[in-house]
C-alpha cells in the first residue's frame, strides 16, 4: 500500500522520530539513503519499514535485498513524504525506520583483552559519528555513550556514523556506575590530558584498555576524572592549540590498534 500523502497517519508518526522526545517514546529512529540502509540490511537491524520513492522505484543496489530481512514492510511513498520525513536538504530516495536495540555493557565485560572508547558529555553528533566510525574501522570492540553526549539516533549522528552504528556494540549508560564495573574486571581507564607527562605512543594498550575522552569545551568531568588511571598526551609537533575529540579519539584508536595488530 502506497502512502503518498504527507498528511498520512503513518508519515506523521514517521516525521515525529526527527525528536528526540518522539524517537524515545516510539522506541525508533529514522535512517536515510541507500547507503544506511543496505548496511542496516546487511548487518541484521531491527528494520520495521523501507519507505523508497515511489516514482522511482526500489534502488537497484537495495533491490537484490528485498528478502534479506522478511520481516520489513517495502512501501512505496510520494517525494513530498520522503521530504516531511527526512532531515537533509536533497532527501535521498530511499528512508527506513529502525527499532532501537540496547546494547549491554556485559558482553563488553567479558571480552578479552577489551579496546573500547568512552564518551563522557561528547555534545557534537558528528563528533559522536564519526567516533563510533573510527572505533569500528580501528576494531574497537564497542563504544560507550555517557549521559550528556549528543543522541546517537539523532539524524546527523547516524549520517556521520556512515553504517557502523550497525557494526558495533554501542551502549549508553551512566559511567560513574559503568566505568568501576570495568575496573573491577581488570579494564584500565584512559584518557587523554595536556598536563600528561606519558605519550600516547609510549603507552601499552595491548591489555583491556578503554579510552574516555570528554566534552568538546570542558573535557572529561571531574567525577569521571577520578576513575582515570592513565593519562596520556597526544604529542603535537605543530602549532596548533589542541585536537577536536574526534581526531583525539581516532589517534588514540589507531594506536591502539597498530600496537595490538602491527607489532
Amino acid at each position: 500500500m502506497d502512502i503518498l500523502s504527507p498528511q498520512n497517519p503513518r508519515a506523521k508518526e514517521w516525521a515525529q522520530l526527527l525528536e528526540k522526545k518522539h524517537r524515545d517514546k516510539q522506541q525508533k529512529y529514522m535512517i536515510e539513503g541507500i547507503h544506511l540502509v543496505q548496511e542496516a540490511l546487511r548487518f541484521g537491524a531491527d528494520l520495521e519499514c523501507i519507505a523508497f520513492d515511489v516514482e522511482r522505484g526500489v534502488p537497484a543496489e537495495l533491490a537484490s535485498m528485498m528478502d534479506k530481512n522478511s520481516r520489513a514492510e517495502w512501501i512505496g511513498v510520494s517525494a513530498a513524504v520522503i521530504a516531511k520525513c527526512t532531515d537533509t536538504k536533497t532527501p535521498q530516495p530511499v528512508f527506513a525506520v529502525v527499532r532501537k536495540h540496547s546494547a549491554d555493557i556485559s558482553g563488553l565485560l567479558q571480552k578479552k583483552n577489551s579496546l573500547v572508547i568512552v564518551l563522557d558529555g561528547v555534545q557534537d553528533p558528528g563528533n559522536v559519528g564519526t567516533i563510533i566510525r573510527s572505533a569500528d574501522a580501528a576494531g574497537a570492540d564497542g563504544v560507550i555513550i555517557g549521559r550528556g553526549s549528543a543522541d546517537i539516533y539523532n539524524p546527523k549522528t547516524i549520517r556521520s556514523t556512515m553504517g557502523s552504528i550497525f557494526h558495533l556494540p554501542v551502549v549508553e549508560g551512566d559511567l560513574l556506575r559503568l566505568l568501576p564495573q570495568a575496573k573491577e574486571s581488570g579494564v584500565r581507564i584512559v584518557s587523554t590530558s595536556l598536563q600528561a607527562t606519558s605519550t600516547c605512543y609510549g603507552y601499552d594498550f595491548t591489555g583491556p584498555s578503554w579510552l574516555l575522552v570528554g566534552n568538546e569545551a570542558k573535557g572529561v568531568s571531574p567525577e569521571a576524572q577520578k576513575l582515570v588511571d592513565d593519562a596520556l598526551i597526544i604529542p603535537m609537533k605543530g602549532q596548533a592549540e589542541s585536537l577536536n575529540v574526534a581526531m583525539a579519539s581516532t589517534v588514540m584508536l589507531f594506536e591502539a590498534m597498530r600496537q595490538r595488530e602491527f607489532r
